[in-house]
Formats: C-alpha cells, sequence, structure tokens
C-alpha cells in the first residue's frame, strides 16, 4: 500500500519561508519520479515541480522558477520543497505525488495535502 505523507505547512508571514517534506512508503521511492502541485480556493490544482530519481533533472512551473527548489533524498524516502519568500497568492494546500513507473510522470499516488497560508 503505497502511502505519501506531506508534513512542514503551516502560517507564515509574507516574505518567510518553508520547507515541505513528504514521507513515501509501499513504492520504490529511489526509483520514481516525485512532484509538488498545489490548490488554491476555488482554482485548478496546479504543478510546482517535479524531480526524477537521481535528482539530476529537477523540472520546475514558470510560476516558482527561480524561487522554488524541489529535493529528495532516497535513503530517506523523503522529497522536499523549499519555499523562500512567500506571498500571499501563494496560499494553498500543497500535495506531493509519486509516478506510478520508472522514468515517467504518471502521478497515481497522491498525499492528503497540507495547507500553507501566507498573511501579510
Amino acid at each position: 500500500q503505497v502511502k505519501l505523507v506531506e508534513s512542514g505547512g503551516g502560517l507564515v508571514q509574507a516574505g518567510g519561508s518553508l520547507r515541505l517534506s513528504c514521507v513515501a512508503s509501499g513504492l520504490t521511492f529511489s526509483s520514481i519520479t516525485m512532484a509538488w502541485y498545489r490548490q488554491a480556493p476555488g482554482k485548478d490544482r496546479e504543478f510546482l515541480a517535479d524531480i526524477d530519481w537521481s535528482s539530476t533533472r529537477p523540472f520546475y512551473a514558470d510560476s516558482v522558477k527561480g524561487r522554488f527548489t524541489i529535493s529528495r533524498d532516497n535513503a530517506q524516502n523523503t522529497a522536499y520543497l523549499h519555499m523562500p519568500r512567500l506571498q500571499r497568492e501563494d496560499t494553498a494546500v500543497y500535495y506531493c505525488a509519486a509516478a506510478a513507473v520508472e522514468r515517467t510522470k504518471d502521478y497515481r499516488y497522491w498525499g492528503q495535502g497540507i495547507q500553507v497560508t501566507v498573511s501579510s
């Protein structure tokens, strides 16, 4: 049974930073691509970033490129999203996702989501 558990969210003032973590179990973490998404109230789920198994090819949405950083620790079965310089428009529920098949971006497994709220 695949399980993804996010942590590290919460309330932060504008300009502050957070680092989200996603611990995975029930899959071969070191072989699959991991991703982060978010969903703001009233909006569609938005892709933020993904990272391949070897961490050599991180990919970012234009909206967060140059600001957010995705990383992973295969020994800890954990993916991370470092988010500095947060703004109110970053307020959303953040989700991690795992690909079901190696070398694909077929994200079939999802965490329960974690709230990030940025106050002005």
